[in-house]
């Protein structure tokens, strides 16, 4: 390990599960790389994936945004395709977007359509679903009102859902952020994830909570100081 990586281990007591406040101290003061490392967040839930009703899915408006540039498509035509530009959105198209998807050019991050256009972004869902890309309706991404979705989407709203191994991960802000802000970040990603707690979980929800930044040491967080 760098030299920079042994003093930041120095500064964590694994074994010691630290309130979020100080947590977020932590990860800031040891993010030094010469980038503006993302500040990532990863809870452990106790579900089982597989199970529908432990499927934990959804997004989270974060208060102060996640500091990434985020490229947004948009299925759409017409009056809402001018909506969708007016609003920011960075591609708009129909059969157009559908011939540059097939061809490999996937260069956006968040993608939407308008209730009309789903059949043609069927076409391409071999292609956008594995990249977590698919417009659905219960992410907000299938929606007549196309502004507001690309100004969300702008605005740093963060999509999640739960791995085959019961993480939920995402990136809430970058080191550049203040402590406030990236404590304010976390706290609305948590209480996203409570607040999406499925039917079919049991025992302990929410079991295990780190925080860390992209090239930094996990930081364990007390859960009952969150």
């Amino acid at each position: 390990m760098g030299k920079r990586i042994v003093n930041a281990y120095k500064s964590v007591d694994k074994t010691q599960a630290y309130a979020l406040s100080e947590a977020v101290k932590i990860v800031k003061s040891n993010a030094t790389a010469k980038f503006d490392e993302t500040i990532d967040i990863a809870v452990n839930l106790g579900v089982d994936p597989k199970y529908a009703d432990q499927m934990v899915r959804g997004v989270c408006s974060l208060p102060h945004g996640t500091g990434k540039t985020v490229r947004v498509a948009v299925f759409a035509q017409g009056e809402k395709a001018d909506e969708a530009k007016a609003a920011g959105a960075d591609i708009v198209g129909a059969e157009n977007l559908v011939d540059s998807i097939l061809a490999g050019k996937v260069d956006f991050d968040r993608c939407i359509a308008t209730p009309d256009m789903m059949g043609m972004a069927g076409r391409v869902a071999r292609v956008l679903g594995p990249k977590g890309l698919m417009p659905n309706p219960k992410l907000g991404t299938v929606t007549a009102d196309v502004a507001n979705a690309v100004k969300k989407a702008k605005a740093g709203e963060v999509q999640y859902r739960v791995e085959k191994n019961g993480i939920v991960h995402a990136g809430i802000g970058k080191a550049s952020f203040s402590e406030e802000q990236i404590l304010e970040n976390a706290k609305a990603f948590i209480d996203a994830i409570i607040k999406a707690k499925p039917t079919g979980a049991k025992g302990t929800y929410m079991k295990k909570v780190s925080l860390s930044s992209t090239m930094g040491v996990g930081i364990q967080i007390d859960t009952a100081n969150m």
